[in-house]
């Protein structure tokens, strides 16, 4: 399995297997096994690199001083043999919750001193919860036993690296986001909104050698990871980056730690704490300070999604060097308070971004004099407006800041981005072009009309401060508007077609081609086929060649950056350069938007990322593996996982199947497309039936019935016609039984046929299919982007010539018309005095005469 099917599986097995645990709570015990999990296995393979063999695991323990004092410097912590989640595993129904408590007792005895503010504590809340997974000690050890059946598949191995296990983690926490309400908004940042975050943050650092980042809010650090992820990018070696993360709630608290040391971040690098970032600032540099005083450190970004409008506590702040030269936050909305705190502890050419609601743009009192003093001292440097839904647990609208200490700009930038995106279940979802689009707006600052503007500090102060987006960008839809004259009279405006303009730009001799003027300000259609006329011009025909043009060598390129590397090519690096060749072969294309490109570029990557993850931890030789099919089907009242033929790990089947085994497949398929058909003749014979055949048992209300059909066939009483048709419904039948057993044993052959196929292919064969799965759909998507263009013009102009097609008067006929067919009608109805007194002021109101 990939990651992505190993991460549904788990979820879908712990989904079923948390009972009445609500969402939330039964996520801290999952990912506290596995994060147990991961630190078994980190310890075993420090002492598989120090020369012990799995024979002498079963030695490790804490008697071993020397061993003990080795481990826990170099990892923070030790792990008996007994206590390891490995041998946990191997106890079977030995295995009992108490085997967890003492694991968990010891594993907090044993930390490093040194380490301690990193681990300590880290499974308090999977030790004090253990008793909610059952009502017995049997029943929880059924479930931790369940539980850690469940885990013990992700991978955790070097060669794997921690993506694997950092996607099923961060996979998990989603997924119980989605599924935790209002509660979700404790822990998780959307990973599109941190993407967006992250990508910001790491285009500011990308010259830096080594970075600081801090979040004071962190929830389950994702977002510290992300940016983490994002600035590694751009800077050689590891370990260069240093992580700070503050978290009031101590659950949540435990899932940043975890989540940043599986990440194989060193321990030297995190600091970490749990405490109330309003009540008390931090951080600071509280180690290095045997007298205690209050030393500010200051960090090259901070990142966070605070709590929104939570009440706090601004008794006594007024000399805080956070608030005093900006003001206090209203005590009933703490969004400043966090604003201003990171903006305190960032470096002069530092950078923070921040997730807030929208209403701090606008809402006046204190918050409109800190709102004030950060524009007039230079602070905001991006405004960016997000999709509404886009948060689990909230659907009000919020935006991301963008500030920084120092400033050469006075002007602010405001993006609304609130109209990309796409649809997901409840909830709105950034796409990966919409993120792309907002980074590249945000980085050269550029203005586009109804989505981004660069603002003077002097219009904010003409709007009294006011940052409301709507007041900088207007990014509704223009409304429909109707020409009166051509309501009335016909024809098509010309001010209507000169909003095409982008179209006649760069098509410039095609406007001639579909319209003649009738006067100077209307005009009419001169062509009947808008579609033809349009694709066979001359304009429209040299647009899709100068775009064929652009991506001529594209195949090959795409087969040089990833067929031929699949074994070493940087997948991450990778993405970015085809992004910007992407970008640099549309960029003199008009019409075509780059991000659109893009978009269908990405689509098709996270696939390909996924194939060129398994070859590279695995080998080339992972793209010849077949694997069981595993499906989950109910058995006698009970689901259970099933083996339903076979799949290729990275190959499909189908792939092979149109391909090298093209003409057994086209065999199969036409004995199905023949079974089709016979389904058809039944029910055309059917239709065929009189009523009196209708009465026979050879048929019911569902159709023919074969028994009876059988039967019939040898009944020399039925009518000669009527036996014709049974004699045909039979034939059928019998082929059908024979398609039927010879599609199920040749689907079978050819299950078979494609796995020993693709178990035996050569290195050529693969490089050839991994064309076809990589690059052929992505290249033939994109070709299709100048005729969807096209199309929409098509649409546009079709729409327009529609619009005016028919004139008021016309209707106004038809209406007449229409009046007197209906009045004539009713003078051929009959009724009582009454219906007749009402049919004759109907008649009135049609404008009939009555008699």
């Amino acid at each position: 399995m990939n990651k992505q099917q190993l991460a549904a599986k788990i979820w879908e097995s712990a989904n079923k297997m948390r009972s009445k645990i609500e969402a939330n709570e039964y996520k801290d015990y999952i990912l506290g096994f596995i994060f147990y999990k991961f630190l078994s296995e980190k310890e075993v393979k420090y002492l598989r690199d120090n020369d012990w063999t799995d024979e002498y695991l079963p030695e490790l323990s804490e008697e071993d001083v020397e061993t003990v004092e080795s481990i826990q410097k170099n990892l923070g912590y030790f792990i008996s043999y007994n206590n390891l989640f490995s041998t946990w595993l191997e106890k079977g129904k030995d295995f009992s919750v108490q085997d967890v408590r003492d694991a968990l007792s010891a594993f907090s005895r044993l930390i490093n001193p040194t380490h301690r503010k990193v681990f300590d504590g880290v499974f308090e809340t999977l030790q004090t919860g253990l008793s909610k997974l059952g009502d017995s000690a049997a029943s929880q050890s059924k479930s931790i036993s369940d539980l850690i059946q469940l885990i013990k598949d992700i991978p955790m191995d070097e060669k794997q690296g921690y993506d694997v296990l950092g996607f099923i983690y961060e996979y998990l926490i989603e997924k119980f986001a989605a599924n935790a309400g209002k509660k979700a908004g404790e822990f998780y940042t959307p990973h599109e909104v941190s993407l967006l975050m992250s990508e910001i943050v790491a285009n500011h650092l990308k010259d830096r050698e080594k970075i600081e980042i801090y979040d004071p809010t962190s929830g389950s650090g994702s977002l510290l990871i992300n940016i983490g992820k994002s600035a590694s990018k751009y800077i050689e070696g590891e370990n260069k980056i240093k992580y700070y993360a503050q978290e009031l709630n101590l659950n949540t608290y435990n899932l940043t730690r975890m989540n940043l040391i599986m990440r194989g971040i060193e321990a030297d690098n995190i600091v970490t704490r749990n405490g109330d970032t309003l009540e008390e600032d931090w951080p600071y540099f509280e180690e290095n300070d045997p007298i205690g005083t209050y030393n500010p450190l200051y960090v090259d970004a901070v990142v966070s999604n605070p709590p929104y409008s939570q009440p706090w506590n601004p008794s006594d702040k007024e000399n805080d060097p956070r608030y005093k030269e900006y003001g206090i936050a209203p005590k009933s909305k703490a969004d400043y308070a966090f604003l201003l705190h990171e903006l305190y502890h960032i470096k002069p050419d530092g950078i923070m971004t921040i997730v807030l609601p929208h209403g701090v743009l606008f809402r006046g009192g204190e918050e409109g004099e800190i709102r004030k003093n950060l524009i007039e001292k230079n602070k905001i440097e991006t405004i960016i407006g997000l999709p509404a839904n886009i948060f689990y647990g909230t659907g009000i609208p919020t935006i991301i800041m963008v500030l920084k200490q120092k400033r050469t700009d006075t002007d602010v930038l405001i993006v609304d981005a609130s109209k990309g995106f796409v649809k997901e279940g409840k909830n709105n979802k950034l796409r990966a072009s919409d993120i792309k689009r907002i980074v590249d707006i945000v980085t050269h600052r550029e203005n586009r009309d109804k989505y981004s503007r660069v603002v003077s500090r002097d219009e904010i102060r003409a709007n009294d401060y006011n940052l409301n987006i709507p007041r900088y960008v207007d990014s509704s839809e223009d409304s429909e508007s109707w020409d009166i004259y051509a309501s009335m009279f016909g024809g098509v405006p010309i001010s209507e077609i000169d909003k095409l303009r982008e179209y006649w730009q760069s098509f410039p001799t095609l406007r001639t081609s579909l319209f003649d003027n009738t006067s100077e300000r209307y005009c009419k259609l001169s062509a009947d086929n808008i579609k033809n006329v349009i694709n066979e011009h001359e304009d429209i025909k040299g647009f899709k060649s100068g775009f064929r043009n652009a991506f001529e060598n594209f195949d090959k390129y795409l087969n040089d950056e990833l067929v031929a590397k699949c074994e070493s090519v940087n997948i991450s690096k990778t993405e970015d350069i085809i992004s910007e060749n992407i970008f640099a072969r549309t960029e003199h294309i008009p019409l075509v938007d780059k991000y659109e490109a893009y978009q269908l570029f990405y689509d098709d990557w996270t696939e390909i990322a996924v194939d060129l993850e398994i070859i590279q931890t695995e080998g080339f030789e992972a793209t010849k593996v077949v694997d069981p099919n595993m499906v989950i089907k109910k058995k006698d009242g009970k689901e259970q996982e099933i083996q339903e033929g076979w799949k290729g790990r990275i190959l499909p089947f189908e792939l092979i199947q149109n391909t090298i085994l093209a003409e057994d497949t086209k065999k199969l398929k036409e004995k199905e497309n023949r079974l089709a058909e016979i389904v058809s003749e039944y029910e055309e014979i059917f239709d065929t039936l009189t009523e009196e055949e209708k009465e026979g048992d050879f048929v019911n209300e569902n159709g023919w019935v074969a028994a009876e059909v059988k039967k019939a066939v040898k009944n020399d009483n039925i009518e000669p016609e009527t036996k014709e048709k049974i004699q045909a419904v039979s034939e059928l039948n019998a082929e059908e039984r024979l398609l039927k057993s010879e599609i199920k044993k040749e689907s079978a052959l050819l299950q078979e046929k494609t796995k020993k196929t693709i178990e035996e292919l050569s290195d050529e064969q693969v490089t050839e299919l991994l064309k076809m799965k990589w690059i052929k759909p992505l290249s033939d998507n994109l070709m299709q982007l100048p005729d969807v263009i096209v199309n929409e013009l098509v649409k546009k102009l079709d729409e327009l010539s529609k619009k005016y097609e028919i004139t008021f008067a016309e209707i106004e006929t038809q209406i007449e018309e229409t009046e007197k067919i209906l009045c004539s009608m009713i003078d051929d109805l009959e009724g009582d005095e009454f219906d007749m007194l009402g049919l004759a002021e109907l008649k009135k109101i049609l404008g009939g005469s009555v008699i």
